[in-house]
């Protein structure tokens, strides 16, 4: 077998790491090492490569096209690896497996799990990040969150529990942004930005304005999670639509702007567990789910009108 010519592995992690996560602080939490190790790895890999990975003010840090390029490729590469990994048994209290879209967990429900872990020291809690369907059997799984819409086809029994509102709005760098003044109708035109795991945001958010049809955009472009389309918009490389559990932190750190608001979206956040009940952990959890929805601050809204009856 020929020889793999492949950079350093921990190079590749941080970077990976850094991908999802948007910042070089949450990376270096999840790889257990310093900021600056992180830091120091990504700048090796890119020196390795011969192309820049990464771009913009340390305190906005971004990835650029190939950096994108590059980070959507490894994360399923790693997620193999990590499924094909042997483990041994567990010991200790058995862990409430809760499935939860990446980027929900990563945005907006792993910075808030230290709480309910002081509050439930003996409950240990493991997020399965997953966007698809589930088997609460099969898959261990004791709680879900996902979004349902209307017209969401559920194929399995479970109760459904919607403990969060879902916002969503257009978002973008701050310098494209400022480039000019942003309407309505410019915001359309700009280069569209979308994810694979939820295809009609765009069309789903412009329900709410009076809009026969979209403007066409002046380009498009896909990617594979909400996170990468999130680091493409925070690129500069187009506009996207962002709902607000996924994009608060960014826009509050300035990484993100939304210039024309937020407005409500047909979905909602919600918990599913078993139809023929849920662990006393899961309620707990559940419990706890409901009271931080409702303490989560409500975005800004729309800067442009929506249709009456929104």
């Amino acid at each position: 077998m020929a020889r793999r010519h492949l950079p350093s592995l921990n190079a590749l992690r941080a970077f990976e790491a850094f991908g999802r996560h948007g910042r070089m602080t949450l990376a270096a939490d999840e790889l257990c090492v310093t900021h600056g190790a992180v830091s120091r790895q990504i700048r090796q890999l890119e020196e390795h490569l011969g192309v820049p990975l990464t771009e913009g003010p340390r305190s906005r840090l971004r990835m650029t096209e190939a950096g994108l390029k590059l980070a959507q490729a490894l994360s399923p590469a790693f997620d193999q690896i990590e499924a094909a990994v042997p483990r041994p048994a567990e010991v200790g209290p058995r862990p409430l497996v809760v499935s939860c879209l990446p980027t929900f967990a990563m945005k907006w429900l792993i910075p808030r799990l230290p709480g309910f872990q002081a509050a439930h020291p003996d409950i240990p809690v493991r997020v399965a990040e997953s966007n698809g369907p589930f088997d609460f059997k099969a898959d261990g799984i004791d709680l879900a969150i996902r979004m349902r819409t209307p017209e969401t086809v559920v194929t399995y029994d479970s109760v459904v529990t919607p403990f969060m509102e879902h916002f969503h709005g257009p978002v973008m760098s701050p310098e494209r942004a400022a480039a000019e003044p942003m309407t309505l109708e410019r915001v359309c035109a700009m280069p569209r930005l979308l994810t694979r795991t939820f295809m009609e945001s765009w069309s789903d958010w412009a329900r709410n304005f009076e809009l026969d049809h979209l403007p066409p955009p002046v380009s498009e472009q896909e990617f594979d999670h909400y996170f990468y389309m999130l680091e493409a918009a925070a690129a500069g490389m187009g506009v996207a639509i962002g709902p607000w559990a996924f994009v608060q932190r960014d826009l509050a750190s300035g990484r993100l702007v939304a210039p024309l608001g937020f407005t409500p979206g047909r979905a909602r956040i919600v918990a599913v567990t078993p139809p023929d009940g849920a662990t006393e952990a899961a309620v707990l959890f559940r419990d706890w789910l409901l009271a931080e929805g409702a303490s989560t601050p409500l975005p800004p809204e729309a800067a442009c009108e929506p249709r009456a009856g929104r």
